[in-house]
């Protein structure tokens, strides 16, 4: 006897197109969206369809984003490469394919400003009003101390006058306990709790959590964001961010591969959304995002 697909037609947890509808605000109503049961990885498929794009008329009229949103990602990853786990049903996976008129490096602290941009879209959801969302540089969204969402930033061509960007949103609405035990398997043993990498659903904060309304705040607030990061960059989004930020004014330490390289006093962020930090030596800025984030008692 065969078990019954996790996704069949009638799932509960399935996008429902006629309330989105009703929900999303406009322009993003007139958005592209495409929604799938399974694929390797939503931005994968997003950057094929952006370098498909004629450059020289993409830039000059940029067409409308896409969205593409899948139940399942068979090679989904975070930052530096990481898998992202989720089973069908428990996390909203969404990919957003956009022309930004910006040379690629005005996209400085774009995955910051999505961050808050997240932040913007749970403060339309009926959350608890215990619930504390917050955010952790460079790219996690946090709630409650666990890892609620996480970002990815990528290009799939740039010219001197705009970028062609997608941008990656994973949001866990359920099933954080079963994610953690994931992670811990996939790590190939057991990790201890450390703030901000343990997994965390929206359903704690929010018991009937859902897609369709979590993707309609999303698609709305996304509206607002892209323009006004084309326009000037994430300046208008610093304070945000740093009024979020989970650890500003702690100690943070940052690794490399699990080696020490700074430690300090978490300041806030700069208007190119690298960490601030002030160290013994003096003030420092964090430019990669390729090191590791921790509170200064944790060790890795």
């Amino acid at each position: 006897m065969t078990s019954p697909s996790p996704f069949a037609p009638d799932a509960p947890w399935r996008l429902d197109r006629t309330r989105l509808a009703t929900l999303a605000e406009r322009p993003a109503r007139d958005w592209t969206i495409e929604i799938v049961d399974e694929t390797g990885s939503t931005n994968a498929d997003l950057m094929e369809q952006l370098r498909a794009l004629p450059r020289d008329h993409a830039q000059s009229s940029p067409p409308a984003p896409i969205v593409r949103v899948a139940y399942s990602q068979t090679a989904g990853r975070g930052r530096r490469g990481r898998a992202w786990l989720a089973e069908p049903g428990d996390a909203l996976l969404i990919s957003v394919g956009c022309v930004l008129k910006r040379p690629i490096e005005g996209l400085s602290g774009l995955s910051l400003a999505i961050g808050t941009t997240v932040l913007d879209a749970l403060a339309r959801l009926p959350l608890s009003p215990s619930a504390r969302p917050a955010l952790k540089w460079p790219n996690d969204v946090l709630l409650d101390d666990g890892k609620l969402a996480g970002i990815l930033i990528e290009t799939a061509w740039n010219t001197p006058h705009a970028t062609a960007v997608i941008i990656g949103i994973g949001t866990n609405l359920h099933g954080a306990d079963q994610l953690a035990t994931q992670v811990d398997e996939a790590n190939h043993h057991a990790t201890s709790y450390v703030p901000g990498t343990a997994p965390a659903a929206l359903a704690r904060a929010w018991p009937d959590a859902n897609f369709t309304d979590m993707f309609g705040a999303l698609l709305n607030a996304l509206d607002a964001t892209l323009p006004r990061f084309e326009a000037d960059g994430f300046r208008p989004f610093r304070q945000r961010w740093i009024d979020a930020h989970a650890w500003g004014g702690r100690e943070v330490t940052l690794l490399d591969q699990g080696s020490e390289v700074a430690r300090g006093i978490a300041t806030g962020v700069d208007d190119r959304g690298q960490l601030m930090i002030d160290t013994p030596e003096g003030p420092r800025a964090i430019v990669t995002d390729e090191l590791t984030l921790r509170l200064a008692k944790e060790r890795p």
